[in-house]
């Protein structure tokens, strides 16, 4: 029952990491947010685990250089960017198709033709990502930043999940390493931070300190950099532990529907029929490709 509750508290946390950028994107630009949230988690996994991590071979750091680059820089600059332009509910579902994503890149690596219930499932994931952009609660009537919707939101979210797809497999090979989880983790951060801190001169960094003192704001980064780039992983560690990666991976289908409903909770954004069918649609069609992989 532990497992089952770790897992459900992790995927609700990922789930309202949408809404909480958003809330943030009002005071705080999205490299702000992004080097704020992930310097917080870094710490946080500094206290929890403050030995150094020492790699068998200096060859794997490159590993962890494209993991900080691509799932730590790369994909949450893109999502956090695609936050500016389109609500969080359209961008928690789309960007909950990297698993597809994922499976299309290992079979190319693999050169093994993926099934057609992946197919099936990945043609039944991208006709609920357009329900969710196009229908009620996208372009056709729900307003986003500034008072109006744009593509360019729809297809940075779709940038989002095929990094991520990238940062995947990555991980599976920093995984085989048999290194500590928190400590590798931590060492990914490090090099995600890196890769902003380069980056903040051609973003026009400039710390909004003011803003900082506004709970909303500390809050809000807390709960990014504590709850859910900290502290889930975890939980989510612990939950698949209990329940196995198998039995825990079912808990991510729930990510898109609890971001469509904390969306219209917090954000008052539209719960309109195409959006509640294409999140129905996204989610079976993750479950099959899954099958069919």
């Amino acid at each position: 029952m532990r497992g089952h509750a770790l897992a459900l508290v992790t995927v609700l946390v990922w789930a309202v990491t949408f809404v909480s950028t958003k809330v943030l994107l009002v005071h705080l630009s999205p490299m702000e947010i992004l080097f704020s949230r992930f310097a917080v988690g870094f710490l946080a996994l500094a206290v929890l685990r403050p030995r150094r991590l020492r790699l068998p071979s200096r060859a794997q750091e490159k590993w962890f250089a494209l993991a900080g680059a691509t799932g730590i820089a790369l994909y949450y600059l893109l999502e956090n960017i695609a936050l500016t332009f389109a609500p969080a509910s359209v961008v928690g579902v789309v960007v909950a198709a990297a698993p597809l994503f994922t499976g299309l890149l290992s079979a190319a690596l693999s050169k093994k033709r993926p099934s057609l219930a992946f197919f099936l499932g990945f043609a039944a994931a991208m006709a609920g990502v357009a329900l969710v952009s196009f229908g009620g609660g996208g372009f056709a009537g729900q307003a986003a930043e500034g008072g109006s919707f744009e593509a360019a939101g729809v297809l940075l979210a779709l940038a989002a999940a095929a990094t991520w797809a990238v940062y995947s497999l990555v991980t599976d090979k920093i995984a085989s390493f048999g290194l500590d989880g928190v400590l590798a983790t931590r060492r990914t951060f490090a090099w995600g931070l890196l890769f902003m801190a380069l980056a903040l001169p051609f973003f026009g960094f400039s710390p909004n300190w003011p803003a900082l003192t506004l709970p909303e704001v500390w809050g809000n980064l807390a709960f990014l950099g504590l709850g859910a780039s900290a502290l889930c992983f975890v939980t989510w560690n612990l939950a698949v532990r209990r329940l196995g990666p198998v039995t825990a991976s079912l808990y991510i289908y729930l990510v898109p529907a609890l971001t469509v409903l904390a969306s219209c909770a917090v954000l008052g954004e539209a719960l309109t029929p195409s959006v509640v069918v294409g999140v129905l649609l996204t989610v079976g069609g993750l479950a099959l490709s899954e099958r069919g992989t």
